[in-house]
């Protein structure tokens, strides 16, 4: 493990009681940071905190819910009295259907929590940020936002519009030093898999030249530097983790 310096920096990671966000909160944490970990599944959220160790704060929250949002966000200022780090990782896959077998409710709830989640902590932690002068926003997009993957609209276009959300925001905040950057890994084997077909998880391994999927330390390491002082001049960009399936 290369050294990744956020020794005295506090963040917040979406969906950190597992999978990606999990992975990424051990590393941080690794790397000298606190972290609090915003998940639905408050439960199983104090069980990872406990695991990784007293650097780690777990937090119930709804990243739809702005309300509920701004409360974990005063809660975490609380307890850090900062947050330099933000980190959008909840997301969910949703069924795999076609474009018009797809329901409308079905389509709302995974924009839902995979865009509107990120734009809501955004919208309240950015002016916390800003009065500090200083922030590092990693959103956690993925290799589906640029290639749109078939039986899964829903969740490509969550992801197409989160790439678009980052390269908006950090435009935005470009001259504050808060940096705002994107990823866009291959699919790892993580609990969102259980929502998949079979046929869509092998669909997804047939694409990456690697031949296997990313692993959730690979992606974790990519972030601790996109979440540290040395990312300092790369923003509203989006950094390929696929194994070599982007072609862009």
């Amino acid at each position: 493990m290369n050294k990744i310096d956020l020794n005295g920096r506090c963040a917040v990671v979406t969906g950190g009681a597992q999978g990606f966000g999990k992975a990424i909160t051990e590393r941080f944490v690794a790397s000298g940071a606190k972290v609090a970990i915003w998940d639905h599944d408050h439960a199983l959220a104090e069980k990872t905190a406990k695991a990784i160790g007293p650097a780690v704060t777990a937090i119930k929250v709804d990243v739809t819910d702005l309300a509920a949002v701004e409360k974990a966000r005063d809660v975490t200022l609380a307890a850090f009295g900062k947050i330099d780090i933000l980190v959008n990782n909840a997301g969910i896959a949703g069924v795999n259907k076609t474009v018009w077998e797809t329901d409308l409710d079905e389509w709302r709830k995974v924009l839902r929590i995979n865009l509107d989640g990120p734009f809501i902590c955004c919208k309240a932690v950015v002016p916390v940020m800003l009065k500090q002068k200083y922030g590092r926003i990693v959103n956690i997009a993925s290799i589906a936002g640029k290639e749109g993957n078939p039986n899964a609209s829903h969740y490509s276009a969550s992801k197409a519009g989160l790439i678009a959300l980052t390269k908006s925001l950090g435009k935005e905040l470009a001259a504050h030093d808060i940096i705002v950057n994107a990823v866009t890994p291959a699919a790892a084997k993580t609990a969102i898999f259980d929502q998949m077909t079979q046929q869509h998880i092998d669909f997804m391994l047939s694409k990456i030249p690697k031949n296997r999927f990313v692993l959730v330390e690979e992606l974790a390491s990519m972030v601790a530097w996109l979440a540290s002082e040395d990312c300092s001049f790369s923003t509203g960009a989006v950094f390929d983790i696929s194994g070599g399936r982007a072609t862009y």
